[in-house]
């Protein structure tokens, strides 16, 4: 799946008690996004870090981030910093990965991409 593929997706919600993606299915999805994306904490999360010039950009991405999050219902957790901005998705109600995880990777690699 490329990351256009994953891109032109839309989440839907995960149940409690949904089945997280599997190690194989999780790696395999993972190259269809940014290859900056890692596997993390065993595999239950992906995660990026963004480097900006200043401040003002960085809130910048994460207010467009914030956006994204919103409008596919599914929200990362951020570390920022001045400069810096690392993305972790984990779907909690799953207690690990979903294929919503990697689409909003995809859109967030769209938005970097458009961006410059």
């Amino acid at each position: 799946m490329t990351t256009a593929d994953l891109g032109n997706r839309h989440c839907v919600p995960c149940k409690q008690g949904d089945p997280p993606l599997g190690p194989e299915q999780a790696a395999e999805t993972l190259t269809g996004v940014h290859p900056d994306w890692t596997l993390d904490d065993g595999g239950t999360g992906i995660s990026r870090s963004f480097r900006f010039d200043n401040y003002y950009q960085t809130i910048a991405f994460v207010n467009a981030l914030a956006w994204v999050a919103h409008v596919q219902d599914h929200h990362p957790d951020l570390e920022v910093g001045y400069n810096r901005c690392r993305v972790r998705y984990s779907t909690h109600s799953v207690g690990g990965l979903s294929m919503n995880d990697f689409i909003c990777a995809a859109r967030i690699d769209a938005l970097v991409a458009e961006s410059g």
